[in-house]
């Protein structure tokens, strides 16, 4: 709008210099300038006067007595004067003089006020996206200082944050009353939620001594009653299923404890751990299992990787991935377990020909008590405790496979240790 306006300004101006103009010529004219205008007998009956610059012009006509008297107009229009064609701002003045009426024309030349508004035009054009520039840049810097302490607190106090022990209660170096009383509040409940976690880890561990001590004792007297020589067979059967089942049972408490124990981060992560060891002795001890289903087991590491973590659960990990293998595989099938680099960061498969998961069962293998056969024995807690050993580690596992083809377990080792 500033050209607009520019120009409505500079218009304005130049029809106050004109009706000045006006005013003057009006004032000196007299009787000799009209005889003269008349004696010159022009055929135009036209008094002309020009700049040399064809700036600025001043013409007075006859006209007809029924014209409009003493009536003032402003116009624009272009002009040919001498054979140059320029635009004018105009002043048309109607008046009488002794009788007769006249028509007074000023013009002011407006090619230079259009000049000028262009030279305007451009110079505001160019000084607004510059402005448009500097108020970006300032407002994305000042608005990232303004948000640094936010960022600090996403940053510091929940993003790595995975367990309320490791959670730092410093606060954050801000004027912003908002972002203090975010950070308050963020360690009032972190606080909050760290007194929680330790209620949970108290009944954990009083639910496993609870639960585990009666199982014991349930265990120990149905043995007992196998000693006694009275009882038949059918008894017999009976007391072995019970035994049977505490058994189960006393796994399934286990196992949870031990996820539970996983994701509260009861164990320590320092021992420095040989995968190619682990797996080897693991294979040693199933070999049994091996065997008996005629599988082909293929072990292709060719990297050494230097991986620090527990491992003893490491062990678990891989115990139940091989189990898994085993149990679900084909009769003369094969199970691989391979390394290599992948993106720059370390990973570890291992495969079987197995039986294979669709979609929907790869979407909930990892969940508690989740079976991929009902015929099979087991508690469906393996790949739960799997999932939680390779999260405390900072391990990424995915899952492929394809049905009657087999299944792909792949572990991708983070470069840099930061466990939990």
């Amino acid at each position: 709008m500033l050209p607009v306006l520019v120009e409505k300004v500079v218009y304005n101006h130049i029809n106050k210099s004109l009706f000045e103009k006006k005013q003057k010529f009006i004032e000196h004219l007299d009787k000799e300038e009209i005889n003269d205008f008349i004696v010159r007998n022009d055929a135009s009956e036209t008094y002309a006067s020009f700049s040399t610059l064809h700036s600025e012009f001043l013409l007075l006509s006859r006209v007809p007595l029924r014209s409009k008297v003493n009536q003032t107009f402003f116009i624009t229009e272009p002009r040919i004067i001498e054979e140059e064609r320029n635009d004018y701002r105009i002043l048309q003045y109607y008046f009488r003089y002794e009788n007769t009426n006249y028509l007074l024309e000023i013009g002011n030349s407006l090619s230079e006020i259009n000049d000028l508004t262009f030279i305007i035009r451009f110079f505001i054009i160019i000084v607004l996206i510059i402005i448009v520039v500097i108020t970006f840049l300032a407002d994305t810097f000042y608005i990232e200082y303004l948000l640094k302490p936010f960022y600090k607190i996403i940053d510091t106090k929940i993003r790595h944050v995975n367990e309320p022990e490791a959670f730092d209660h410093t606060p954050i170096k801000t004027h912003s009353r908002d972002f203090q009383e975010l950070d308050t509040v963020l360690n009032q409940m972190m606080d909050r939620i760290s007194e929680l976690f330790k209620k949970e880890k108290q009944f954990i561990a009083n639910v496993s001594h609870e639960l585990l001590t009666p199982i014991a004792l349930l265990k120990n007297k149905f043995e007992n009653l196998l000693q006694n020589e009275s009882l038949n067979d059918v008894a017999v059967d009976k007391i072995v299923s019970s035994l049977g089942t505490l058994d189960l049972l006393k796994k399934v408490i286990a196992n949870l404890l031990l996820i539970s124990k996983i994701e509260n981060n009861q164990y320590e992560a320092k021992e420095s751990i040989d995968l190619d060891a682990i797996i080897t002795n693991l294979v040693t001890d199933l070999q049994d299992r091996i065997e008996d289903k005629e599988l082909s087991f293929q072990k292709n590491l060719e990297h050494h990787f230097s991986f620090t973590g527990n491992k003893t659960l490491m062990h678990i990990l891989f115990y139940n991935l091989i189990v898994n293998a085993i149990k679900y595989n084909k009769p003369c099938g094969t199970i691989e377990i391979k390394d290599g680099f992948l993106n720059g960061n370390y990973f570890l498969t291992v495969s079987d020909s197995g039986i294979g998961l669709n979609v929907k069962q790869q979407q909930n293998i990892f969940k508690r008590f989740t079976r991929v056969s009902s015929d099979l024995e087991g508690q469906g807690l393996g790949l739960a405790i799997v999932e939680s050993i390779a999260q405390f580690h900072q391990i990424t596992i995915e899952i492929r496979s394809e049905i009657n083809v087999g299944t792909t377990f792949l572990l991708v080792f983070p470069n840099e240790q930061k466990l939990n």
